[in-house]
């Protein structure tokens, strides 16, 4: 760690990306104050006052370094020296190819770790406005659902209206209620995951005529009503409702979560006409989350409709899904690419307010702000990470694009299409490799480069 410096940065936000810039600032040597109103003040979809709890889903998603994007993601931080990541290898549970962790040991951990740190102080507390230019450096991380007081003071400040969609989150089933007399244990292709692990996935099959019962179950179940004032919100399309895919064809689902390529079910030795998958959701393997399920459906219609699916009749619920109305700033307009607020520089934005769709990418943006503000502190100049880095590309997403006057920012994960092309051809199946192998050594040499400068 680097030699204590004078200043200190408030962070508001004590989630995913709040965490880890506090992290990423205590380990450059800069005193840190993190506020987060839970449990002072709760949330519509946390569950406890605990730093970084994951609301939606357990899953961090790919860990395939040379196959995804959130892979290649997930290697950056660790090299940049991330709490997140750390932590999430130290709690992982099988998942087949993807990082998914324990959830109630992750959030745990990375609170332990954060509290145990002599420079970072954990305040309990709601922020109401914006911090003035006199009240120093400032990162707001406050995520998808700041505080309406805090959030007012962000659009009345800035001029530009809040953008919003709605996200969703999927329902976790007691493991010893599934059927195995029906279902079985399969990952995709029998793909190994970070364990080794070729069976992380319980699979419940569908013939055609249940699939189709089902799609017509979720078209007409009971849904939660919107306020007015919601209702013209648009989804994300990388976390839909299933209910809203169901809308779109009747085989919109079977070309996504409930797509049976790559599984057999053994009591047929056949490929079903649909497969719902379920993931293991904490380190006891108690719990199992129903993959991609996301739902605005009413709890009751929920419990009635997910048991018609084969292996899940007797399936009892520790948590049926919901929805919440998640907001974030047109970034590309309001922040610099250091991720300071133009109307006022002493700010920083950091996580998922600012567009970035998914735990890792919020916590990558994060990691920036973190080490962006203490460069700043030691009268350094910040270097943004290359734009062919996975860190870079996602930077470059929230800060320089869609700068076109439409106001066509939305959120987004972090995907190769976001990198600039390749220097040279490849064949299709060494793109992603290429991409992965230019990222990490053009990261290795700009985390060089900062090691060098903090000396």
């Amino acid at each position: 760690m680097a030699s204590p410096t004078e200043k200190f940065v408030t962070i508001i936000g004590g989630g995913l990306a709040g965490s880890e810039a506090a992290w990423q600032l205590a380990r450059s040597g800069v005193a840190v104050r993190l506020v987060e109103m839970r449990p002072v003040r709760r949330t519509e979809a946390h569950e406890t006052g605990r730093l970084a709890e994951l609301v939606c889903s357990n899953s961090f998603r790919s860990d395939n370094v040379n196959a995804n994007a959130v892979g290649l993601l997930h290697e950056e931080m660790r090299r940049a020296g991330s709490l997140v990541l750390r932590t999430a290898d130290a709690h992982k549970v099988p998942a087949g190819d993807a990082l998914a962790v324990d959830r109630e040991g992750f959030s745990a951990a990375v609170e332990a770790a954060l509290e145990a740190e002599p420079l970072i102080t954990v305040v309990r507390e709601e922020r109401r406005g914006l911090p003035s230019p006199a009240d120093g450096p400032t990162i707001i991380a406050t995520g998808p659902l700041t505080s309406p007081d805090l959030a007012e003071a962000i659009r009345a400040l800035t001029g530009e209206d809040a953008l919003a969609f709605f996200d969703a989150i999927a329902p976790i089933v007691h493991a010893e209620t599934i059927d195995m007399g029906i279902a079985w244990r399969q990952s995709r292709y029998d793909k190994a995951g970070p364990g080794g692990d070729t069976a992380a996935y319980i699979n419940c099959p569908l013939d055609q005529a249940q699939y189709v019962t089902f799609i017509e179950g979720l078209r007409a179940g009971a849904k939660t009503e919107f306020k007015e004032w919601e209702k013209s919100t648009p989804y994300f399309e990388g976390c839909l409702p299933i209910e809203v895919m169901a809308e779109r064809g009747l085989d919109t689902l079977r070309y996504g979560p409930m797509k049976p390529v790559g599984l057999t079910d053994p009591r047929t030795g056949r490929r079903a006409h649909a497969v719902v998958q379920l993931r293991q959701d904490n380190a006891l393997g108690t719990l199992y989350n129903i993959v991609g399920f996301q739902t605005k459906l009413k709890h009751a219609e929920q419990a009635r409709l997910f048991r018609t699916i084969p292996g899940l009749e007797r399936a009892e619920f520790a948590r049926l899904g919901g929805i919440h109305r998640n907001t974030f700033i047109n970034s590309p307009k309001l922040l610099d690419g250091a991720l300071r607020l133009r109307a006022q520089p002493n700010v920083r934005f950091a996580g998922q307010i600012t567009g970035v769709e998914g735990y890792v990418e919020s916590a990558a943006i994060g990691l920036l702000a973190g080490r962006f503000a203490a460069t700043e502190i030691r009268g350094e100049a910040i270097t943004p990470p290359p734009p062919t880095t996975a860190l870079g590309a996602l930077l470059a997403h929230i800060t320089v694009g869609h700068l076109d006057g439409k106001d066509t920012f939305q959120p987004m994960n972090v995907n190769f299409g976001l990198f600039p092309p390749l220097d040279v051809h490849e064949k299709k199946r060494e793109r992603k490799p290429a991409y992965s192998r230019r990222a990490l050594a053009d990261l290795d040499r700009w985390l060089g480069r900062e090691t060098d400068a903090a000396a």
